[in-house]
Protein backbone atom coordinates (compact mmCIF):
# COMPACT_ATOMS: atom_id res chain seq x y z
CA UNK A 1 0.00 0.00 0.00
CA UNK A 2 1.27 3.32 -1.20
CA UNK A 3 2.44 5.73 2.13
CA UNK A 4 -0.38 8.70 1.93
CA UNK A 5 2.97 11.04 3.07
CA UNK A 6 5.22 9.77 0.10
CA UNK A 7 2.40 10.79 -2.32
CA UNK A 8 1.54 14.00 -0.97
CA UNK A 9 4.97 14.75 -1.16
CA UNK A 10 4.99 13.75 -5.31
CA UNK A 11 2.24 15.69 -5.47
CA UNK A 12 3.63 18.88 -6.61
CA UNK A 13 6.15 17.07 -9.09
CA UNK A 14 3.14 15.17 -10.54
CA UNK A 15 1.42 18.86 -10.84
CA UNK A 16 4.30 20.51 -12.54
CA UNK A 17 4.21 17.13 -15.07
CA UNK A 18 0.82 17.59 -15.84
CA UNK A 19 1.44 21.13 -16.66
CA UNK A 20 4.21 20.66 -19.13
CA UNK A 21 2.39 17.74 -20.85
CA UNK A 22 -0.46 20.68 -20.63
CA UNK A 23 1.56 23.15 -22.39
CA UNK A 24 2.96 20.78 -24.79
CA UNK A 25 -0.10 19.49 -26.29
CA UNK A 26 -1.18 23.54 -26.70
CA UNK A 27 1.52 23.94 -28.29
CA UNK A 28 0.95 21.33 -30.65
CA UNK A 29 -2.82 22.44 -31.00
CA UNK A 30 -0.78 26.12 -31.90
CA UNK A 31 1.40 23.98 -34.92
CA UNK A 32 -1.85 22.13 -35.86
CA UNK A 33 -3.62 25.32 -36.61
CA UNK A 34 -0.76 26.47 -38.30
CA UNK A 35 -0.24 24.04 -40.70
CA UNK A 36 -3.93 23.69 -41.92
CA UNK A 37 -2.87 27.20 -43.83
CA UNK A 38 0.10 25.51 -45.88
CA UNK A 39 0.33 23.57 -49.40
CA UNK A 40 -0.18 20.72 -50.31
CA UNK A 41 -3.92 20.26 -48.33
CA UNK A 42 -4.19 16.34 -48.21
CA UNK A 43 -7.59 15.77 -49.87
CA UNK A 44 -7.02 12.36 -49.72
CA UNK A 45 -6.41 11.84 -46.27
CA UNK A 46 -8.78 14.41 -45.10
CA UNK A 47 -11.61 12.65 -47.29
CA UNK A 48 -11.23 9.15 -45.61
CA UNK A 49 -10.59 10.26 -42.39
CA UNK A 50 -13.80 12.38 -42.75
CA UNK A 51 -15.61 8.99 -43.98
CA UNK A 52 -14.23 6.51 -41.28
CA UNK A 53 -15.19 9.28 -38.75
CA UNK A 54 -18.34 9.66 -39.47
CA UNK A 55 -19.05 6.05 -40.64
CA UNK A 56 -18.56 5.07 -36.77
CA UNK A 57 -20.12 8.14 -35.60
CA UNK A 58 -23.50 8.77 -37.01
CA UNK A 59 -25.29 5.67 -35.62
CA UNK A 60 -24.16 5.51 -32.06
CA UNK A 61 -25.10 9.79 -31.92
CA UNK A 62 -28.10 9.08 -33.65
CA UNK A 63 -29.64 6.35 -30.87
CA UNK A 64 -27.75 8.20 -28.16
CA UNK A 65 -29.98 11.71 -28.75
CA UNK A 66 -33.23 10.32 -28.83
CA UNK A 67 -33.04 9.16 -25.19
CA UNK A 68 -31.43 12.73 -24.28
CA UNK A 69 -34.05 14.68 -25.72
CA UNK A 70 -36.27 12.06 -24.42
CA UNK A 71 -35.03 12.75 -21.02
CA UNK A 72 -34.83 16.38 -20.96
CA UNK A 73 -38.32 16.80 -22.42
CA UNK A 74 -39.91 14.41 -19.50
CA UNK A 75 -37.91 16.13 -16.87
CA UNK A 76 -38.50 19.79 -18.12
CA UNK A 77 -41.99 18.80 -19.22
CA UNK A 78 -43.02 17.16 -15.09
CA UNK A 79 -41.19 20.31 -13.54
CA UNK A 80 -42.91 22.87 -15.51
CA UNK A 81 -46.20 21.08 -14.88
CA UNK A 82 -45.10 21.60 -11.16
CA UNK A 83 -45.07 24.96 -11.62
CA UNK A 84 -47.63 25.61 -14.46
CA UNK A 85 -45.78 26.67 -17.03
CA UNK A 86 -46.86 24.30 -19.42
CA UNK A 87 -46.41 27.04 -22.49
CA UNK A 88 -42.73 26.69 -22.02
CA UNK A 89 -41.73 22.87 -22.13
CA UNK A 90 -41.11 23.65 -25.72
CA UNK A 91 -38.82 26.41 -25.71
CA UNK A 92 -36.95 24.49 -22.48
CA UNK A 93 -36.77 21.31 -24.26
CA UNK A 94 -35.52 23.05 -27.87
CA UNK A 95 -33.16 25.32 -26.40
CA UNK A 96 -31.44 22.79 -23.60
CA UNK A 97 -31.18 20.20 -26.54
CA UNK A 98 -29.70 22.19 -29.15
CA UNK A 99 -27.27 24.79 -26.62
CA UNK A 100 -25.94 22.10 -24.37
CA UNK A 101 -26.95 18.14 -25.04
CA UNK A 102 -26.05 18.62 -29.03
CA UNK A 103 -22.47 19.59 -28.88
CA UNK A 104 -21.71 17.33 -25.86
CA UNK A 105 -23.37 14.12 -26.87
CA UNK A 106 -21.41 14.99 -30.31
CA UNK A 107 -18.12 15.00 -29.28
CA UNK A 108 -18.58 12.08 -26.63
CA UNK A 109 -18.91 9.92 -29.47
CA UNK A 110 -16.27 11.20 -31.81
CA UNK A 111 -14.09 11.12 -28.81
CA UNK A 112 -15.07 7.75 -27.71
CA UNK A 113 -14.95 6.44 -31.40
CA UNK A 114 -13.06 8.60 -33.80
CA UNK A 115 -10.81 9.90 -31.28
CA UNK A 116 -9.60 6.77 -29.84
CA UNK A 117 -8.85 5.27 -33.67
CA UNK A 118 -6.93 8.27 -34.58
CA UNK A 119 -4.92 7.70 -30.88
CA UNK A 120 -4.51 4.19 -31.46
CA UNK A 121 -3.55 4.70 -35.41
CA UNK A 122 -0.70 7.11 -34.66
CA UNK A 123 0.32 5.37 -31.36
CA UNK A 124 0.76 2.40 -33.68
CA UNK A 125 2.65 4.32 -36.07
CA UNK A 126 5.05 5.84 -33.42
CA UNK A 127 6.30 2.81 -31.51
CA UNK A 128 6.96 1.31 -35.50
CA UNK A 129 8.95 4.25 -35.57
CA UNK A 130 7.33 5.49 -39.05
CA UNK A 131 7.04 8.84 -37.42
CA UNK A 132 10.62 8.90 -36.71
CA UNK A 133 10.94 7.93 -40.27
CA UNK A 134 9.03 10.66 -41.80
CA UNK A 135 11.00 13.63 -39.44
CA UNK A 136 14.34 11.66 -41.12
CA UNK A 137 13.11 12.02 -44.78
CA UNK A 138 11.85 15.74 -44.03
CA UNK A 139 8.18 15.02 -43.95
CA UNK A 140 6.09 16.76 -41.41
CA UNK A 141 3.79 14.42 -39.65
CA UNK A 142 1.67 17.45 -38.51
CA UNK A 143 0.77 18.88 -41.81
CA UNK A 144 0.57 14.71 -43.14
CA UNK A 145 -0.75 13.16 -40.61
CA UNK A 146 -2.43 14.92 -37.67
CA UNK A 147 -4.06 18.24 -39.53
CA UNK A 148 -6.02 16.02 -41.91
CA UNK A 149 -7.24 14.48 -38.95
CA UNK A 150 -8.31 17.27 -36.95
CA UNK A 151 -10.07 18.96 -39.72
CA UNK A 152 -11.91 15.60 -40.26
CA UNK A 153 -13.13 15.51 -36.25
CA UNK A 154 -14.12 19.46 -36.58
CA UNK A 155 -16.01 18.44 -40.08
CA UNK A 156 -17.80 15.47 -38.80
CA UNK A 157 -18.49 17.42 -35.50
CA UNK A 158 -20.30 20.47 -36.82
CA UNK A 159 -22.07 18.23 -39.48
CA UNK A 160 -23.17 15.49 -36.48
CA UNK A 161 -24.09 18.32 -34.08
CA UNK A 162 -27.17 19.34 -36.59
CA UNK A 163 -28.21 16.04 -36.85
CA UNK A 164 -28.16 15.41 -33.39
CA UNK A 165 -30.06 18.41 -33.14
CA UNK A 166 -33.24 17.30 -35.15
CA UNK A 167 -32.95 13.71 -33.91
CA UNK A 168 -33.19 15.36 -30.24
CA UNK A 169 -35.95 17.82 -30.97
CA UNK A 170 -38.38 15.51 -32.69
CA UNK A 171 -37.66 12.80 -30.00
CA UNK A 172 -38.31 15.51 -26.97
CA UNK A 173 -41.48 16.27 -29.44
CA UNK A 174 -42.42 13.19 -29.47
CA UNK A 175 -42.09 12.26 -25.86
CA UNK A 176 -43.66 15.46 -24.20
CA UNK A 177 -46.57 15.38 -27.09
CA UNK A 178 -47.35 11.60 -27.26
CA UNK A 179 -46.47 10.70 -24.14
CA UNK A 180 -46.84 13.68 -21.56
CA UNK A 181 -50.18 14.76 -23.29
CA UNK A 182 -48.95 17.96 -24.43
CA UNK A 183 -50.20 20.09 -26.95
CA UNK A 184 -48.41 20.04 -30.40
CA UNK A 185 -49.17 24.39 -30.75
CA UNK A 186 -48.25 25.29 -27.63
CA UNK A 187 -45.14 23.57 -27.87
CA UNK A 188 -43.87 24.65 -31.42
CA UNK A 189 -45.35 28.09 -29.96
CA UNK A 190 -43.29 28.01 -27.17
CA UNK A 191 -40.15 27.30 -29.37
CA UNK A 192 -40.72 30.30 -31.79
CA UNK A 193 -41.71 32.64 -28.93
CA UNK A 194 -38.34 32.64 -27.09
CA UNK A 195 -35.87 30.30 -29.72
CA UNK A 196 -33.10 32.42 -31.51
CA UNK A 197 -30.93 32.14 -34.49
CA UNK A 198 -27.52 32.64 -31.86
CA UNK A 199 -28.59 29.56 -29.80
CA UNK A 200 -27.47 27.43 -33.02
CA UNK A 201 -24.99 29.44 -33.93
CA UNK A 202 -23.07 28.84 -30.46
CA UNK A 203 -24.33 25.03 -30.45
CA UNK A 204 -22.20 25.00 -34.23
CA UNK A 205 -19.16 26.86 -32.55
CA UNK A 206 -19.32 24.83 -29.91
CA UNK A 207 -18.96 21.53 -31.64
CA UNK A 208 -16.08 23.31 -33.86
CA UNK A 209 -13.75 23.94 -30.77
CA UNK A 210 -14.98 20.45 -29.22
CA UNK A 211 -14.00 18.68 -32.48
CA UNK A 212 -10.83 20.19 -32.32
CA UNK A 213 -10.05 19.50 -28.54
CA UNK A 214 -10.98 15.90 -29.50
CA UNK A 215 -8.57 15.56 -32.46
CA UNK A 216 -5.59 17.59 -31.06
CA UNK A 217 -5.96 15.55 -28.04
CA UNK A 218 -6.00 11.99 -29.51
CA UNK A 219 -3.07 13.36 -32.03
CA UNK A 220 -1.18 14.21 -29.20
CA UNK A 221 -1.60 11.21 -26.84
CA UNK A 222 -1.05 8.94 -30.17
CA UNK A 223 2.45 10.69 -30.72
CA UNK A 224 3.42 10.18 -27.36
CA UNK A 225 2.96 6.39 -26.18
CA UNK A 226 5.19 4.69 -23.41
CA UNK A 227 5.74 0.86 -23.12
CA UNK A 228 5.23 -0.47 -26.41
CA UNK A 229 1.61 -2.08 -27.65
CA UNK A 230 0.55 -1.71 -23.84
CA UNK A 231 1.76 2.12 -23.82
CA UNK A 232 -0.49 2.83 -27.05
CA UNK A 233 -3.91 1.05 -25.25
CA UNK A 234 -3.25 3.45 -22.35
CA UNK A 235 -2.52 6.86 -24.29
CA UNK A 236 -6.11 6.13 -26.17
CA UNK A 237 -7.94 5.67 -22.65
CA UNK A 238 -5.81 8.63 -21.60
CA UNK A 239 -7.09 10.83 -24.48
CA UNK A 240 -11.19 9.66 -24.07
CA UNK A 241 -10.29 10.85 -20.34
CA UNK A 242 -8.77 14.12 -21.22
CA UNK A 243 -10.98 14.78 -24.19
CA UNK A 244 -14.32 14.64 -21.84
CA UNK A 245 -12.52 16.89 -18.98
CA UNK A 246 -11.78 19.49 -21.48
CA UNK A 247 -15.59 18.99 -23.14
CA UNK A 248 -16.73 19.84 -19.70
CA UNK A 249 -14.38 22.67 -18.38
CA UNK A 250 -14.53 24.51 -22.15
CA UNK A 251 -18.42 23.70 -22.15
CA UNK A 252 -19.16 25.87 -19.05
CA UNK A 253 -17.17 28.53 -19.83
CA UNK A 254 -18.90 29.21 -23.56
CA UNK A 255 -21.88 28.58 -21.78
CA UNK A 256 -21.25 31.45 -19.17
CA UNK A 257 -20.09 33.63 -22.02
CA UNK A 258 -23.16 33.47 -24.46
CA UNK A 259 -25.86 33.51 -21.35
CA UNK A 260 -23.40 37.11 -20.47
CA UNK A 261 -23.11 38.86 -23.82
CA UNK A 262 -26.36 37.35 -26.07
CA UNK A 263 -29.59 38.71 -24.53
CA UNK A 264 -32.25 36.43 -24.04
CA UNK A 265 -34.81 36.99 -26.66
CA UNK A 266 -37.57 39.53 -25.65
CA UNK A 267 -35.66 41.20 -23.06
Amino acid sequence: MANPAALLARAPEKAAAGLREFGRMCAMGIDVVIAMFRRPVQVREFIQQFWFIASVSITPAILVSIPFGAVISLQLGSLTSQIGAQQFNGAASVLAVVQQASPIVTTLIIAGAGGSAICADLGARSIREEIDAMEVLGVSPIHRLIVPRVQAAIGVSVLLNGLVSVVGVLGGYFFNVIVQGGTPGAYLASFNALAQLPDLVVSSIKAFIFGFLAGVVAAYRGLNPRGGPKGVGDVVNQSVVITFLLLFFVNTILTALYLQLVPAKGT
